[in-house]
């Protein structure tokens, strides 16, 4: 056991210690730092930039004033003033880089508002859509004056409806509550789909790499090829474990001043106020319990292959599983009471992903969690079992890799020692 326990050591030293596992650590702090603050980073940039400057030939001679207030009105970032020469010499403007662009206002064969929009290209997109929504703006406030309306009556008839929902359920979950389930879901599924693709192929890689520098032939003479396995599973799932809390702490620290805007923003999906505290326990079991089964299918797989270039082929039906649980636990998000999500919620290799789902958003009987509980052990040690054979005579293989051919090859191998 002491042996087991130096190989775990050793592999997980190694593995932090690396310029790979530092590299990567810091472009993902760094990446997530960006993102969280992307919006302040925006605004750095573009605080210097001068307004865009506009010139507007008023076709129809009453809406310029009215366009204008309402570009003014919107904080929009574009200057306008109203012009007195032709379109043609307007043109000539824009592409001599005098002004940015030409608004020529005019009316459609109902009298409302519309408008033209010149400018040099068509990549700056933020333009037309800003403009349009003052146009927007602008036909609205025509219509209000047709109308005889005011202002406020204006904004009680665009006032949003309310809609009450009541849940007749017994324990069902409030509209805040689902929310927020949904958040720590989509989090959770993101973290499991990214840690298995990450750490699932970096047991394979490492397996690999040992068995094409021959260092396998030596360890075998001292650990046993299953201690091997299971010390690389949890050697690399505390590297894991290591990268993960490094990246959560950087990036709650980057939104930490921003967690009120954030929770606003998504209607409280990410306030986890209420969501109750088994709920977060069951996403620890099903994120460690998907990390074994992923890792044990990977470790095997990576036994098979003697050049570390043949790894990816290999793991590549292990990745579509993934991507295959990740894509129907996105389709779940809307919709997770579907007998479709029902059955494939017990489906072993997509069962991390989209059990937890239905346990965050609905309320399921506790045997239900259970029984996906124990479909996942049972597939963890049957693959762990059969693994274990595969590892045993997969790592004395070399050649070029022949797919899963090589699998009965290995298995003939184990019996043999």
């Amino acid at each position: 056991m002491n042996k087991f326990w130096i190989m775990v050591v050793h592999t997980y030293l190694s593995k932090i210690k690396s310029k790979s596992f530092i590299i990567t650590t810091l472009v993902m702090a760094l990446v997530l730092f960006g993102i969280s603050n992307i919006s302040t980073i925006i605004e750095a940039f573009n605080k210097d930039e001068e307004a865009k400057s506009f010139a507007v030939l008023d076709e129809t001679n009453e809406y310029y004033t009215m366009f204008e207030n309402n570009l003014v009105a919107s904080g929009v970032p574009i200057e306008v003033e109203k012009s007195t020469l032709s379109e043609s010499e307007l043109d000539e403007q824009v592409l001599a880089e005098e002004i940015d662009g030409v608004i020529i206002l005019q009316v459609d064969q109902n009298q409302q508002p519309t408008a033209t929009v010149k400018t040099l290209s068509m990549t700056d997109s933020q333009i037309f859509t800003q403009i349009e929504q003052v146009l927007q703006q602008t036909k609205l406030e025509l219509g209000r004056v047709q109308l005889g309306l005011d202002s406020n009556e204006l904004n009680e008839l665009f006032t949003p409806v309310e809609l009450n929902k009541v849940a007749l359920e017994d324990n069902a979950k409030s509209e805040e509550e689902l929310n927020q389930a949904r958040g720590l879901v989509y989090v959770l599924l993101f973290v499991i789909y990214i840690s298995v693709i990450m750490y699932a192929s970096m047991i394979a890689t490492e397996v690999a790499i040992e068995k094409s520098s021959r260092v396998m032939e030596i360890l075998i003479s001292s650990v046993s090829p299953v201690k091997q396995m299971f010390a690389k599973l949890i050697g690399i799932g505390l590297v894991s474990l290591t990268q993960m809390i490094v990246i959560l702490v950087v990036g709650y620290a980057a939104i930490k001043s921003q967690i009120n805007d954030i929770n606003t923003m998504t209607g409280g999906a990410l306030g986890f106020s209420e969501i109750p505290t088994l709920t977060f326990v069951y996403a620890g079991i099903y994120f460690i319990l998907g990390y074994f089964l992923y890792a044990t299918l990977a470790a095997f797989l990576g036994s098979l292959v003697s050049r570390i270039e043949d790894v990816q082929q290999l793991i590549a039906p292990m990745i579509f599983l993934i991507i295959a649980a990740f894509m129907i636990a996105m389709f779940g998000l809307t919709n997770p009471e579907t007998s479709f999500i029902t059955i494939s919620s017990y489906i072993p290799f997509f069962t991390p992903m989209i059990m937890f789902l239905r346990v965050g958003m609905l309320n399921i009987p506790p045997w239900e969690i259970g029984l996906s509980i124990a479909i996942l052990l049972v597939s963890i040690t049957v693959l762990a079992i059969f693994g274990a054979r595969v590892y045993k005579g997969g790592v004395l293989i070399y050649g070029k890799s022949s797919s899963f051919k090589d699998l009965k090859r290995a298995l003939m191998m184990s019996k043999d020692k």
